[in-house]
């Protein structure tokens, strides 16, 4: 099986995106355009707040906050907001830790739980890491969302799992060729960030590379001329 260098790892977060629209991932991740708004800047406030205070032990719970993840298999890494570590029979042992414990991913969202899965996708993708980094059986994960101030406690299936394993081997590709997909302009496009560089009603027409080489063009022609 197929096992990828640290080097070709990508974003584990940028399965949000992928999933969201794969010309939003491919023009993040592949030509490094960013753009902040207000839903970015209340999310990353939000993250930091999670990622704030110490690793502590409550009980028969180990709290680790801002854990690095990573998979070999599927060449990706990213970090956790919260892991707590359970105590449990079945579980694995811990480094400086008496007992055994099971790890499980919790992910904050700024908003409330969503009708589409990619909060859950990042999740997976989340238990699929530690899986593989601990060796272990991981049945659940946590959704809190800021809004609600609950957690939601995500069963992991192994369809979930088979469908991010599909869109990281899709993720990979796409880098590896380097192409930015065309989309139609659908209602979603009018909450993405990055709709200004996207430019999605002129994608049918060319390539945002071609886009901006032609803008580039016409500046130093018009620079000429004056």
């Amino acid at each position: 099986m197929k096992e990828y260098n640290q080097e070709d790892y990508i974003m584990l977060s940028g399965i949000q995106h992928y999933a969201f629209c794969t010309r939003q991932w491919a023009l993040i991740h592949i030509e490094t355009a960013w753009k902040e708004n207000v839903h970015t800047v209340i999310g990353n406030l939000f993250h930091d707040k999670a990622h704030s205070g110490m690793n502590e032990k409550r009980r028969e719970i180990i709290i680790s906050r801002s854990l690095p993840i990573n998979s070999r298999k599927h060449g990706i890494s990213g970090e956790c907001d919260i892991v707590e570590f359970h105590k449990d029979e079945n579980g694995v042992n811990i480094n400086g830790r008496s007992g055994k414990y099971i790890p499980y991913p919790i992910e904050y969202k700024k908003g409330s739980p969503k009708t589409d899965n990619i909060d859950i996708l990042q999740l997976t993708a989340q238990v699929i890491c530690l899986e593989e980094m601990f060796c272990c059986n991981i049945k659940y994960g946590y959704l809190f969302y800021g809004k609600t101030k609950r957690r939601e406690k995500i069963m992991i299936t192994l369809e979930l799992k088979e469908e991010v394993s599909k869109l990281f081997f899709e993720m990979h590709n796409l880098l590896e060729k380097g192409n930015i997909p065309k989309i139609k302009p659908t209602k979603k496009c009018r909450q993405c960030s990055l709709a200004d560089v996207c430019l999605p009603t002129l994608s049918e027409k060319m390539s945002v590379k071609n886009y901006i080489d032609k803008k580039l063009k016409e500046d130093e022609y018009y620079e000429k001329v004056v």
